[in-house]
Order: C-alpha cells, then sequence, then structure tokens
C-alpha cells in the first residue's frame, strides 16, 4: 500500500464493563479510524461505557460467539471500504498501542494477514495466566504449523491485521456457523496460508489480569475443542484443495 491505509478496529466484547473503556481509551487513533465495538450480547454496561469513550457499537442482541461477532466486524470493514481491520481482545489483555506494528508489514506490501504473537520474541510477562493455557497456547501452534504447512509460534492470539482485500476472497469460508465460537480465527489464519498469501507474525503483548478480574469466557473443554475443531477438520478434509480446484490456481504446496 502507497498511500495511507484506512483502518478498523474491531473489538468483541461479552460482559466486560470494567475494562472495555480502557482499551477503547488506549487505540491510537492517529492510525485507526474507527472503533467498532461489537457487543455479543452483554447483559452489563459494556455497550454504554464503550459508547462513552467515542467507539461506535454494533449490537448483535444476543450471544452468538466470538467468531461471530468478529465475522460481523469484517463485514462491515469490507462493507464501508476500509482497507485494514484489526482486530484486539475486549478484556484488556491485548497492548492497543501496539496495532501500528501489526500494520507495518502490510503497509510495506509484506502480508496480507499479520499475526500478533506473544512468544516470537521469547521470554515475556504473560501475567496470571492460567497454567493449561499456557500449555494449550503452546500446543496449539505446533498442530497449527501442520495444518498451514509453515511454522507459526502462536495461532491462539486474536490480535491481529487483516486487509479487506483478504476478507473479500469467498474461497476463506469464513461464513460457516461452525465457526461462530473460537473457531473463526485459527481456520482464517491457516486458509489464508494455504491458499498462497504472505503472512507474517510480528512479537506483541498480551498480559493476563488478576483472576478475581475475570480472565476469560473461554470454557476449558468446550471452549478449547472448538478452537481446535478447525484443524483436526483440515487434517482430513483439506478445505484449501477443493478452494484452490475451484479458482482454478494453482495450489499452494
Amino acid at each position: 500500500m502507497t498511500a495511507r491505509p484506512r483502518v478498523i478496529a474491531i473489538v468483541p466484547v461479552l460482559d466486560e464493563e470494567a475494562k472495555i473503556g480502557n482499551v477503547v481509551r488506549r487505540i491510537p487513533r492517529d492510525v485507526v479510524e474507527r472503533v467498532l465495538v461489537v457487543d455479543d450480547g452483554s447483559r452489563d454496561r459494556s455497550r454504554e461505557v464503550a459508547e462513552a469513550e467515542g467507539a461506535e457499537v454494533l449490537a448483535l442482541g444476543q450471544t452468538k460467539g466470538v467468531g461471530a461477532a468478529i465475522r460481523h466486524g469484517y463485514e462491515t470493514a469490507v462493507r464501508d471500504g476500509f482497507d485494514v481491520a484489526v482486530v484486539l481482545a475486549g478484556n484488556d489483555k491485548d497492548f492497543p498501542e501496539e496495532i501500528p506494528l501489526l500494520l507495518e508489514p502490510i503497509a510495506k506490501g509484506k502480508a496480507v494477514l499479520v499475526q500478533g504473537s506473544r512468544y516470537l520474541a521469547g521470554r515475556a510477562e504473560y501475567g496470571q495466566m492460567p497454567l493449561y493455557r499456557r500449555v494449550a497456547t503452546r500446543l496449539h501452534p505446533l498442530l497449527m504449523s501442520v495444518v498451514a504447512g509453515r511454522r507459526f509460534t502462536d495461532s491462539t492470539n486474536g490480535f491481529r491485521a487483516v486487509t479487506t482485500g483478504l476478507l473479500r476472497d469467498h474461497r476463506l469460508g469464513l461464513d460457516s456457523s461452525e465457526l461462530d465460537e473460537y473457531g473463526l480465527e485459527p481456520h482464517l489464519l491457516f486458509m489464508t496460508t494455504r491458499l498462497g498469501y504472505p503472512v507474517v507474525e510480528v512479537p506483541v503483548q498480551k498480559v493476563y489480569p488478576p483472576r478475581h478480574l475475570g480472565q476469560t469466557k473461554m470454557k476449558p473443554v468446550t471452549g478449547w475443542w472448538s478452537i481446535l475443531r478447525p484443524l483436526v477438520s483440515a487434517l482430513v478434509w483439506r478445505p484449501w484443495r477443493a478452494a484452490v480446484r475451484m479458482s482454478g490456481e494453482v495450489e499452494p504446496a
């Protein structure tokens, strides 16, 4: 990209009235044109707090899942003519100040998807990250690397940037309801890679708050199955092969 890209920040949120205000407040407005908080059926004051900090709120009216919330955000980004969509957590674990790090490879034409990695820089401070998540977030990239055909260090971190040009590629198959929970993010990562698009990882921070403040809405068993299922399905069905055949392009290795 030669001209300055139009950037939208998409923040899915569910019952985070104590945290969402700080997330919105920290987003650098010199690089982000619009902050879109997608309210996934919150029963607290998340919507009001986000709006008070200057965010636009898209209320889904019911809890559909974080994947569905992100999909709605992506659809808005494409429809309204943005060039890049950045997704970050609504529970204040990401560092919005690092958004420029995600945008740089896209601006230089080196990537259409930039994945933030908490592990790329080596030792870091993760806060009070539960032990099971420390293990799971290390194992998931190993499976992702097999499915995607290239090495990733962090495939469960939702802090990433994508171009809307990529999102317009229907071969990605983002519309499936099976991706409504936590499956959309890993699905997008491996499909983008397998379809031959340039993908880059950059080091970012991700710090878990104290447990009493609430750390995640993900349930240990069902939540992690939803994030693993797209990879397991991919190992069996290899959906990128059908997508490439449909387009008539040469299949990436």
